[in-house]
């Protein structure tokens, strides 16, 4: 970190001078009608904005942005909103994660092409964090995320209920032939009742915490609802603080550290992060150029209580978890208990210890204490075996205790079109022991590595009374998803792993307590079975080709290899 009064900003390079190229650069700023002044020398902070209709969790990120703005015009600097790519999980098909690669490079590239020295990342809808971070890690000027926060708790018929969380209930009911259609239907409305994100702790709101406890956020952005005065409060604090990390030249390198990830991974396992965590952060730590990977998260997560109350886990949303203290109290908890680094730094130039050297907990219910934790082994349990060679994982907290430790009779579909068609046969020959295996819903084989590892059991079972069944596929999981769901196989299916060659009637056994996921199938006849297999074709065109033939495995992140590793700095390109 310099004083970057030493040294030429970025953005001087564009505005700072009198050849034809800084007199066009002035000259069209101007016409926005920005006085003469505001190319004097201070730093050009760039907010990039991941609002879009499409994507109905950032509906009131054009709000937010004007609060960015208006604490950068305080703290001196000029401000300069620019839009990026949106991803919005809840419309786009076949997944959002197809594109979070894309949405990386856009906002690497926007980045590197203008006069930014330092940027505001507004995030919400899962995807957006870790394609925002992405790109901005490849970038490492000073940079600090601001997240759109939770919508308000739903409510039906005087009832507390999760996004994400409940569709699932309420689909199985409907089904199961408890709720009716018309019900079904009425929940709606009663569900997503205004701007924001999920509110049970799916992968916006896990992305969100991990923000804070990595230190790209201030203290309090992972919990403070959408809708609340306070979100707007601190967005304005977020203009002032990024240009206070271009001043003091506080590049996001000097935030996400290793020490930085390892506080990120115990933090998930404390708040019953989402396991879509896993290939998000393996993902930006790449981009970063930190080593990260899955057995970092067995080894760092295993002993770490779950001790945040809520959905899918728990039985609380996030509005509770802001008005019981929110993320400052869970960091707080691990810090007293030794279990995070306490001294990495954090955008507002505070440790992350002083930051929370002062928080309370107005809730033990919502944020229990480590010896009162929903699950004492709260991490996300990674998983190896001959049917997953390079991993797979399981998040233990949002899981049947009882078929942890399980061995039954396979029953396998090919594709999600094979699920959906197969799953809804009465005739199906399946049972409650039986192991639903699913395949080529990876990376390559979906493509995008869709949420659709939390497969629907059988109608025929759940009018039984079934809740939960052992599900197994390279596929992902809505964070605000439940059950005994192990996911990400790798290699996948698509890339020929021995996913791809289990069939129907073969026996599988899962034991969380040794890590392992085992096919009891002879070497010898998955040799037999591999020379008969064959890879799906590959896409014709496009992005989803050039995505299909550099995308990694999900133990590294998903990223597109060309993407990892850390490219250098971003430098003032030649102008034209």
């Amino acid at each position: 970190m310099t004083d970057s009064t030493t040294k030429k900003r970025r953005s001087q390079h564009w505005f700072s001078g009198s050849s034809k190229d800084n007199f066009i650069h002035r000259s069209w700023m101007k016409s926005e009608g920005l006085p003469a002044d505001s190319f004097d020398g201070r730093p050009v902070i760039g907010i990039c904005n991941t609002w879009s209709e499409l994507t109905p969790c950032n509906q009131h990120f054009r709000e937010l942005a004007q609060r960015v703005k208006h604490g950068v015009l305080q703290a001196g600097g000029l401000a300069v909103e620019f839009p990026v790519s949106s991803l919005g999980e809840t419309l786009m098909r076949p997944t959002a994660m197809l594109y979070r690669n894309l949405a990386s490079m856009d906002v690497e590239e926007a980045i590197r092409a203008h006069p930014l020295d330092g940027v505001v990342l507004l995030a919400g809808c899962d995807k957006t964090t870790p394609a925002t971070l992405m790109g901005a890690a490849s970038v490492n000027l000073p940079t600090l995320l601001v997240s759109g926060g939770g919508m308000l708790n739903g409510n039906y018929r005087g009832q507390p209920i999760g996004s994400g969380t409940h569709v699932w209930k309420f689909s199985e009911a409907v089904n199961a032939g408890t709720m009716s259609v018309p019900q079904f239907l009425q929940a709606e409305s009663c569900m997503s009742r205004s701007a924001g994100t999920c509110m049970t702790m799916g992968t916006a709101s896990t992305m969100a915490c991990i923000a804070e406890a990595l230190g790209v956020a201030l203290p309090e952005n992972a919990a403070i609802p959408a809708v609340d005065s306070r979100r707007y409060e601190l967005a304005q604090r977020a203009g002032r603080h990024i240009v206070d990390l271009v001043q003091r030249d506080v590049r996001l390198s000097h935030i996400l550290t290793r020490e930085a990830f390892e506080n990120a991974i115990r933090v998930c396992g404390a708040i019953g992060g989402s396991s879509n965590a896993v290939v998000h952060l393996i993902a930006i730590a790449g981009r970063m150029g930190v080593p990260l990977t899955l057995d970092d998260w067995d080894a760092l997560g295993r002993d770490i209580p779950t001790i945040v109350n809520l959905m899918p886990s728990g039985k609380y949303l996030m509005e509770d978890f802001y008005y019981a203290g929110g993320l400052p109290v869970v960091l707080q908890r691990l810090l007293q208990a030794g279990k995070l680094h306490g001294q990495t730094m954090t955008v507002n130039g505070q440790t992350m210890a002083a930051n929370v050297a002062q928080a309370e907990c107005f809730n033990n219910d919502v944020i229990r204490p480590l010896d009162q934790a929903l699950v004492q082994q709260g991490g996300l349990a990674v998983l190896r075996g001959n049917l997953a060679p390079q991993g797979a994982v399981l998040k233990p907290s949002a899981a049947t205790a009882s078929l942890l430790q399980h061995t039954g009779r396979a029953v396998v579909f090919e594709n999600i079109e094979h699920y959906k068609t197969r799953i809804q046969d009465p005739d199906l020959d399946i049972d409650a022991s039986c192991v639903m295996v699913l395949k080529n819903c990876g990376p390559k084989g979906y493509p995008g590595m869709a949420e659709v590892g939390n497969m629907g059991l059988p109608p025929k079972l759940l009018q039984q009374g079934v809740t939960d069944m052992v599900r197994i596929s390279d596929a992902r999981m809505s964070g605000t998803a439940f059950g005994t769901v192990v996911l990400h196989v790798a290699p996948e299916a698509a890339a020929g792993g021995p996913l791809a060659l289990v069939q129907d009637g073969d026996t599988i056994t899962l034991d969380i307590e040794t890590r392992s996921l085992h096919l009891h199938v002879t070497d010898e006849e998955l040799a037999l079975r591999r020379s008969h297999w064959q890879a799906p074709a590959e896409p014709t065109s496009g992005y989803l080709q050039l995505y299909h033939r550099h995308v990694l495995q999900a133990d590294q992140g998903a990223d597109l290899d060309f993407l990892v590793g850390c490219r250098g700095d971003a430098v003032p390109r030649e102008s034209h």
